[in-house]
């Protein structure tokens, strides 16, 4: 949340009331901790209240989620079941998600596949029970969201052993893990306890264990650059990618801080103009953000895009970024 002292109001960060000035603008991650000091909710963008199109959106996820199998995805059927039209169920979607129902249905499936692989299912099992016609339909996915084959995922990480560390910052709590090589995740969260599991679900049979001090300059190198400082350490990375995905991810390491790209600029600068959703796709998969600032990137409209970690940090990342150049 976007709280402005001078109001002692609260909003949303995409209200879109006439913008404070830096120094008025302090941030929260809920709402309910900006009245706990003293701030209450705008009665323009209502931050409390679930929005429409959020809601449409939530309604169209669960009807998605039953079969998750995007090729049988009918979008005026669906948007007839939701009692809206066609038009607003997809303008619905972009603004909350940048993605199409298709697209959203497809990322259903794979995280109903991965689920399985975890649990120890079969590949061929799992290929079944999720609906994907043919192995090479799901080693296209898994190619672009797994960043490894189906078999090795289905691991775990089995045989990795990858070090963790969890230090503070203005915008909460940010894990650094890494194996040997480099560095394979930053998350940003609230609790310690949340972020160690999000790392488990994704490596379920890695090695975890807290960092013994090796990478600690990489730690305080990445909550430096989350305070908006200007980088002094090359951070070497160790990660899962197909070559677009690293296409994407080294094109955005090059957007100068304080600055922002819309999807439609990095896919022109890629070479590929037609490619703007799997730039967003890119940017959603990104493992490891502030070294890979995927929060720089933009919609076309200059409106702030869906950002795992929450789109509060997202402009607060943008904005310390700008105060501090």
């Amino acid at each position: 949340m976007l709280a402005v002292r001078s109001t002692h109001i609260y909003c949303r960060p995409s209200c879109p009331a006439r913008r404070p000035l830096r120094r008025n603008v302090v941030f929260f991650h809920t709402g309910a901790e900006a009245e706990k000091q003293g701030f209450r909710p705008c009665r323009r963008c209502r931050p409390n209240e679930v929005a429409g199109p959020v809601a449409l959106v939530e309604r169209a996820s669960q009807e998605l989620g039953k079969t998750g199998d995007e090729e049988s995805i009918r979008f005026t059927a669906l948007a007839a079941k939701l009692g809206t039209t066609p038009g607003t169920l997809r303008r619905a979607f972009r603004q909350v998600t940048g993605l199409r129902p298709r697209d959203l249905a497809a990322a259903l499936r794979l995280a109903r596949f991965k689920k399985m692989l975890r649990a120890g299912k079969g590949i061929a099992d799992a290929l079944y029970e999720t609906g994907y016609g043919s192995t090479s339909r799901v080693y296209e996915s898994s190619n672009a969201q797994l960043g490894m084959t189906p078999a090795t995922y289905r691991k775990g990480g089995k045989d990795m052993k990858i070090g963790y560390a969890v230090a503070k910052s203005s915008l909460g709590r940010v894990l650094v893990a890494a194996t040997e090589r480099g560095i394979s995740a930053v998350y940003l969260g609230d609790a310690d306890a949340k972020l160690l599991e999000e790392l488990r679900d994704e490596y379920p049979q890695a090695e975890l264990s807290a960092a013994d001090g090796t990478f600690e300059k990489w730690v305080k190198e990445i909550v430096q650059q989350v305070e908006g400082n200007p980088p002094r350490l090359e951070l070497p990375l160790d990660l899962q990618a197909t070559a677009f995905q690293r296409r994407v991810w080294q094109e955005l390491q090059k957007i100068p801080r304080g600055t922002t790209r819309t999807y439609t600029q990095v896919a022109r600068s890629l070479g590929n103009p037609k490619a703007v959703r799997a730039v967003a796709r890119a940017c959603a998969t990104n493992p490891v953000s502030i070294v890979v600032p995927c929060h720089r990137v933009i919609r076309g409209d200059g409106s702030l895009a869906g950002y795992r970690w929450g789109l509060s940090r997202k402009e607060q990342l943008l904005e310390q970024e700008r105060a501090a150049d």
